[in-house]
């Protein structure tokens, strides 16, 4: 509330901003968390799991602190016309913004949210208008400090030679050389690092585990990737049109979390994460709004878990059946 003499925000008869923010995004006004009477980490419980759904109405139903980990690729910003959801990029930023804080809340304390993220190209409507680029790995490091993140690091997934001509970025200058004109073809992306914030620690995740042996056995081999520049060929599929390849997942997995740990990927698609954590004996939960995706997934996943797919929990969608499992459908 403003002083209308001074013009000065009175404090004491003004809502704190965070209260404010809560009612806007439909979060609960929590207390502090207590301290864990016996200081370890939680150990989850969840099996591996499939939701069709929005990821954030999925997300609200999924037990506080119950993953270990968490990789996604968000939808791209209105990327191509018939992929476009959002009016504005504002809406888009505030579901983003809603789906983080619900993954802030299932995450166990001191672990890892690792997102691959890259500007957006829009491209113009005419040839009287501009195109424009959106720094979105940029807004959403914001999204994460405000939902109660650390940041730990920007890893640059690089392309081979030949990737990103067809964005069209780059010809107008390589066919007249003006200044000015010169923009560069785009051939990364980024990978970041957030780590959900505690005053522990990552020590702390080590040494308390309470399975050691699991901990032993998901030690990295010396073939590990010593700079934040990963270079790894980009996938394709007929399924999906912005599919990471399952080298990416893997090496996030393994390098983030223990076996037999939890890992969530709230955007889904056709189930890269799921397969990866699979191969990695990780469990998997998947939450994916696409009918036609998730189906996909059912379609691989007996490949993924051999003969304990009837353990997996189908949230929203029909089990695969037991002819369904037999046919390898």
């Amino acid at each position: 509330m403003v002083d209308a003499f001074t013009t000065f925000v009175d404090n004491n008869r003004t809502t704190d901003k965070h209260v404010l923010e809560a009612r806007l995004l439909g979060r609960s006004v929590r207390k502090a968390k207590e301290s864990r009477k016996n200081n370890l980490p939680r150990v989850s419980h969840l099996r591996n799991t499939v939701g069709l759904g929005d990821s954030e109405d999925l997300l609200a139903e999924t037990p506080a602190e119950s993953v270990d980990l968490i990789f996604t690729s968000p939808p791209y910003y209105n990327a191509r016309p018939e992929y476009a959801e959002y009016i504005q990029y504002e809406e888009y930023l505030l579901k983003m913004k809603k789906v983080i804080h619900q993954c802030h809340r299932v995450l166990n304390e001191g672990r890892f949210f690792v997102i691959n993220v890259s500007p957006v190209l829009i491209r113009r409507a005419s040839r009287s208008e501009a195109s424009k680029r959106i720094a979105v790995p940029y807004d959403f490091h914001q999204i994460f400090v405000e939902e109660g993140f650390q940041f730990i690091d920007d890893i640059i997934w690089i392309k081979p030679d030949g990737a990103g001509w067809a964005t069209g970025r780059g010809r107008r200058f390589a066919a007249d050389r003006h200044p000015l004109q010169y923009k560069a073809v785009p051939v990364t992306e980024y990978v970041l690092v957030y780590r959900k914030a505690t005053d522990k620690l990552i020590d702390w995740n080590i040494r308390k585990h309470p399975n050691q042996e699991l901990v032993a056995k998901s030690k990295i081999s010396d073939s590990y990737e010593r700079t934040n520049v990963w270079k790894i060929h980009p996938a394709h599929s007929k399924k999906h049109p912005a599919v990471f390849p399952i080298e990416l997942a893997d090496k996030v997995i393994r390098y983030y979390s223990f076996e037999q740990d939890v890992v969530l990927d709230p955007f889904a698609g056709i189930g890269t994460v799921g397969e990866a954590a699979s191969k990695a004996n990780r469990r998997f939960v998947l939450y994916e709004n696409n009918e036609d995706y998730v189906t996909e997934i059912k379609s691989n996943i007996e490949s993924w878990l051999r003969h304990n797919v009837g353990d997996v929990h189908w949230v929203n969608c029909a089990p695969l059946s037991a002819t369904e499992n037999w046919l390898g459908l």
